[in-house]
């Protein structure tokens, strides 16, 4: 049996569980249990480890591990290249099943390990597409994935892990026309040189004259990417009614693997923001918007980046929707869950910390004067992952400034706001509502 004993938010020990007492699997602190199968033990590597790469995905032979867990090594089975990334693994009975994020597009890899050694063959499976394991079988190579891209609703298929085949048995309804937009990938370049990805799904016969409104996603943390999905509210209420929809694959998310994260923790974390403004800029280069038509969303971590984008780069956008944000960053560690998040952010509690979340916490940079956008400011009452004391907050002081603003608070919800139905349906609704009375005519 084996044990995780955890360190920290993103660091953990692998106890083998022995006779003879815990004995340490010898693993860097960021790695993760993935699966079993044909006697291998698997994990991926958040760290470098010796010759393995960071964002491996490695193999422990479980015999050798049992004879004697401080000198077994880990075999490579996967070394994912500077723009893929490992977001599942699991197992059939007999074969590992890895689910990968190439340029932010889904695909999955098939592992069979033999004669000591692994090999891998790509399922058939739709490319431009987000590709999530659902079920695999323990007593046979069955799978079942999920597959929706941005203008494609949601599909069921089946795969056999033996064989290769593949094939769709199910298709949730169309919730939007879809036939009226396309989508397409761009890469803008941050202050520091890097290429951040970025998706634009937007009319077919729209102009390019910068006149497109646009509504710009982004999240930028927690090692969560956020590659194409099929959101039926966006497509009804925006799209259909001649929107364009952009998400920013910026820093911070999974997007290419542990390194993408981890570039922006802590005292890094200007670099998220800097990158979000870059595909602003980019966008309007391009002519598919201009900052009178752009809107930016973000949500919980997203509402730290909203709520600096507005404080840093007013000019950018004219519509900026915050919902469940953390805003007050020098005291978010104070406030629930915080506490678990500093290896994300850094400690406020230690001067050099404070000093770095000081020069980007929304709540501390406002400043009288400033023409900011009319903002949408919302959470609710029974958040208990995010306090709404951080909303609260930031709407108080921008009413303090004189600064025009929306603000709602309901009772119910919880952080994902999705605990009733018809309460999200009428949440997205307010939402596009601002979002169409800010940024079309």
């Amino acid at each position: 049996m084996i044990a995780r004993r955890g360190l920290t938010f993103f660091e953990a020990d692998y106890l083998l569980l022995t006779p003879q007492g815990p004995q340490r699997i010898p693993l860097p602190h960021k790695a993760e249990y993935e699966a079993f199968v044909e006697g291998q033990v698997v994990f991926t590597l958040q760290e470098a480890a010796g010759d393995l790469p960071q964002g491996a995905l490695v193999a422990f032979d479980l015999d050798a591990l049992l004879a004697d867990p401080a000198a077994a090594r880990p075999q490579l089975i996967f070394a994912p290249g500077p723009r893929q990334a490992i977001q599942q693994v699991s197992a059939t009975d007999g074969r590992l099943v890895v689910a990968l994020l190439e340029d932010v597009k889904g695909a999955v890899d098939v592992w069979t390990f033999e004669g000591g050694r692994w090999s891998s063959a790509r399922l058939p499976l739709p490319t431009d597409a987000n590709i999530t394991l659902q079920a695999l079988s323990g007593k046979d190579e069955a799978l079942f994935a999920k597959v929706e891209g941005f203008l494609q609703p949601t599909a069921l298929w089946f795969a056999d892990a033996a064989s290769g085949e593949a094939r769709q048995v199910r298709e949730l309804p169309a919730r939007f026309d879809a036939d009226t937009h396309l989508v397409e990938q761009f890469w803008a370049v941050s202050s520091d040189g890097t290429r951040i990805p970025y998706f634009v799904v937007r009319p077919k016969d729209a102009p390019l004259d910068g006149q497109l409104p646009t509504l710009m996603f982004g999240y930028g943390g927690f090692e969560i990417a956020m590659p194409p999905r099929y959101l039926p509210e966006m497509g009804k209420l925006w799209l259909e009614n001649g929107g364009a929809y952009v998400v920013a694959n910026i820093r911070g998310g999974g997007e290419f693997g542990p390194a993408w994260h981890q570039a922006v923790l802590r005292d890094k974390r200007q670099l998220a923001f800097d990158d979000f403004a870059a595909v602003a800029r980019d966008l309007a280069a391009r002519k598919i918007t201009s900052a009178r038509r752009l809107g930016i969303y973000g949500r919980s971590n997203g509402g730290v980046l909203t709520s600096v984008s507005m404080t840093q780069h007013p000019d950018l956008w004219n519509a900026v929707v915050i919902e469940s944000p953390l805003v007050d960053m020098l005291r978010y560690h104070r406030l629930p869950a915080g506490a678990s998040w500093i290896g994300e952010y850094g400690d406020p509690e230690v001067p050099e910390d404070f000093a770095f979340i000081a020069r980007y916490s929304a709540y501390q940079n406002l400043q009288a004067g400033v023409a900011y956008p009319r903002a949408y400011i919302t959470t609710n009452m029974r958040d208990d992952r995010v306090h709404p004391g951080h909303a609260r907050k930031f709407a108080a002081a921008l009413q303090a400034l004189g600064v025009p603003a929306l603000y709602f608070e309901p009772r119910f919800g919880g952080h994902a706001n999705d605990a009733d139905p018809e309460v999200n349906a009428a949440r997205w609704a307010r939402h596009y509502v601002y979002l169409m009375q800010q940024l079309m005519d």
